[in-house]
């Protein structure tokens, strides 16, 4: 059961069930928000897309236990399911009956979303006991929030220790490249639309992107690391650039939609944190399309990035400290 301290204490409770990307980025800015509001934040991360259990947190499953995050409280287990957080509740609709909070609409979503950014630029805060994190956060923290979630949130031992192992034996002594690709494999691609108009020719983009990437100056012989959510992207690649380093994982068939599925189940979830924080390891990344959180951690850690521009897909910009074309 969870200590007295906690049940009197304010919480905020970052609920996510989307890719780790999504789920990290927004769980930055709930704890942002708990750190200066004086609260505990939970991570209730139940009816994950990574797991076909919906009573189970999926924290626990992929991340190491955590109590605190920098002077924060923190509630990252099953003990979620033991308790009912106190009222009242921010965002308004979350003091509905909770037999009438089972079904959210997307306006609803998207409605609150607004108002927690509302809520986090105005650096103050609100009367109510528990403020519900329950939309895409993306944006709404600082950088410093970030890093330190992804300095404090770490993989599981056992995940840890395989990522370890393909760094030994596939990038050590090498300058990696590594390029990720979001295709979507079907799903609605939303933001991320623009770049894939053309399938062929983003294609040839994401070629042109690496062959330049493979002319900046390298301290070591260079190889490539992809990571994608299609087995149509791993074939074009492979054929053009021998010796491709590819994470083994099961893809999903043709246009069924993208890899954090319960229908892949934990392994799922194994691949994508194995390849996100093997991304985070490399020497230069490339991000196809930059919208995609998933790359993320690998923005902010690696030392050199290339991205296409958000508003002129053909063009690449070059991040190595201070943006500039490419």
């Amino acid at each position: 059961m969870l200590d007295n301290q906690l049940i009197e204490n304010r919480f905020v409770v970052s609920r996510r069930r989307t890719g780790f990307g999504d789920c990290l980025w927004s769980l930055a800015a709930a704890w942002q928000y708990a750190q200066r509001t004086g609260r505990t934040l939970a991570v209730d991360w139940r009816g994950s897309c990574y797991l076909n259990q919906p009573f189970a947190n999926a924290f626990p499953v992929f991340f190491d236990p955590i109590k605190d995050i920098a002077g924060v409280s923190v509630i990252c287990d099953d003990r979620i399911n033991e308790f009912s957080f106190p009222g009242p509740f921010f965002p308004n609709w979350w003091n509905k009956p909770s037999i009438d909070c089972v079904y959210r609409p997307d306006e609803q979503v998207f409605q609150e979303r607004d108002e927690l950014s509302e809520l986090f630029q105005a650096q103050g805060d609100v009367g109510a006991k528990t403020v519900v994190c329950d939309a895409c956060l993306m944006w709404r923290c600082d950088e410093e929030a970030e890093r330190q979630i992804f300095r404090s949130v770490k993989p599981r031992s056992d995940i840890q220790s395989r990522i370890e192992a393909i760094y030994q034996e596939r990038f050590a002594g090498h300058s990696v490249i590594g390029v990720h690709v979001r295709h979507g494999n079907g799903e609605d691609i939303m933001d991320h639309a623009p770049y894939w108009a053309d399938p062929e020719l983003a294609m040839r983009q994401v070629c042109t992107a690496i062959n330049k990437a493979k002319t900046l100056l390298h301290s070591n012989p260079v190889r490539i690391f992809l990571s994608t959510d299609s087995a149509q992207v791993v074939a074009y690649l492979s054929s053009r650039f021998p010796n491709l380093i590819t994470v083994p994982k099961r893809f999903r068939s043709h246009q069924a939609g993208p890899l954090h599925s319960p229908e892949l189940g934990v392994d799922g979830g194994i691949s994508a944190i194995l390849e996100m924080y093997l991304l985070g390891r490399c020497d230069t990344v490339i991000r196809f399309p930059p919208t995609s959180a998933f790359t993320r951690y690998a923005r902010l850690f690696v030392p050199r990035v290339i991205e296409f521009d958000v508003n002129d897909p053909s063009r690449l910009i070059l991040i190595e400290g201070v943006s500039k074309d490419l």
